[in-house]
């Protein structure tokens, strides 16, 4: 009986990997699910209507009703400040310092601008319906304490006092609350899904740009060649798609385009800038980075305001976060400053770029030999 035993060439079969790994290799992928799975669900689970900015003006009765009864909720669903008058409520919309506004008086109006945020404007449609309930149901009283005090007259026989203006047989008119969205969203894009679904494709190819530029192109210099093509070709085929296609964007073509490949750009840097530095775990490090903190937290989908307080806010000095605000600003708001996110784009673009070249230099001096020393 031969028995084969392996030569020299020829390597020995794989051993079988322990049972106490294998188990802990399947508990491993699980957690990394259970962490996706948070990430992706954690803004939905935890957002809800609180501190939205918005405008109040009219009489003063009339306006601490008003926050009266929208403090009793938990949380408050929105943040009121005074507004001089329709004018300067429309002014600091237009400029995305309100969300809306809520205008009192003999012609009640609600300001909503539906292209900032949607959930926000249907928040402030809500605020116009129970409104518009206050004010029916007010009226139904006042004419039934009327009528009360006629019939009550006219049984003890003296003459009823009628209201002003009901001798000519009118109704008296019961005032309407107008809603007026000034500033809506795309014809493409009705309900504003589509702008907030981009983000995440967006971030994922900023992604893969990345990790195709760190793993396929050799030399610091050329690969920062191609992240500066990258982002201007990205940037022009996502506006192409996105605007000249499916009329998901509006406005300045060119200016929407410069926007979406400095956001991608400004991820794939990331990713570029790490694995210079870090080598392969870079990659992951940026991945981590962009993926499971900073698009969750970006509030693309609902307003920042309405996550968990600070994250709402830290969001906004990421990539996604800034990308989508500004994206938001250079489409429908002309008016609001954008000087802020451009800058954090810009920061996060540089900042790839300086660890990169930090990586590729100290990588060339570790693999440069020390000077040889001449004998005496």
């Amino acid at each position: 009986m031969s028995i084969h035993r392996a030569s020299a060439g020829e390597q020995a079969p794989a051993r079988p990997t322990k049972w106490i790994v294998a188990a802990a290799f399947g508990l491993l992928g699980s957690l990394i699910v259970a962490v996706v799975v948070m990430a992706f669900v954690w803004p939905a689970a935890t957002s809800q209507a609180q501190n939205l900015p918005a405008g109040i003006s009219g009489p003063d009765e009339a306006v601490s009703a008003v926050e009266d009864k929208l403090a009793e909720q938990d949380p408050a669903p929105f943040i009121l400040s005074t507004v001089d008058d329709r004018d300067d409520a429309v002014n600091k919309i237009e400029s995305r310092e309100l969300y809306g506004a809520i205008l009192l008086g003999d012609k009640p109006e609600v300001l909503i601008a539906t292209a900032a945020s949607p959930v926000a404007a249907q928040a402030l449609r809500g605020v116009a319906t129970q409104l518009q309930a206050q004010i029916d149901t007010a009226a139904k009283t006042a004419l039934t304490d009327q009528l009360t005090a006629i019939v009550g007259a006219l049984k003890s026989g003296q003459v009823p006092q009628l209201p002003p203006g009901a001798t000519d047989g009118a109704a008296p008119e019961i005032p309407t609350v107008t809603v007026t969205d000034l500033v809506p969203l795309a014809d493409g894009d009705k309900t504003g899904a589509g702008l907030a679904a981009s983000v995440f494709p967006m971030v994922l190819g900023g992604m893969l740009g990345g990790i195709v530029l760190t793993l396929l192109v050799q030399g610091v210099v050329r690969r920062l060649v191609g992240l500066l093509v990258f982002g201007i070709a990205a940037g022009a085929l996502i506006a192409l798609v996105m605007q000249t296609w499916f009329g998901i964007l509006a406005g300045d073509w060119l200016l929407n385009a410069a926007v979406l490949g400095l956001g991608v750009s400004a991820t794939s840097a990331l990713i570029v800038g790490l694995a210079a530095l870090m080598g392969p775990p870079g990659i992951a490090v940026g991945a981590v980075i962009t993926m499971f903190i900073a698009n969750p937290m970006a509030g693309a989908a609902t307003p920042p305001q309405f996550l968990p307080e600070p994250w709402g806010a830290v969001g906004q000095f990421f990539v996604p976060g800034a990308s989508a605000n500004l994206l938001r600003s250079v489409m429908y708001f002309p008016d609001a400053p954008t000087a802020p996110q451009w800058i954090i784009l810009g920061c996060w673009f540089a900042g790839g770029v300086i660890l990169a070249l930090l990586g590729h230099y100290r990588n060339r001096a570790e693999l440069t030999p020390p000077p040889r020393q001449l004998e005496a």
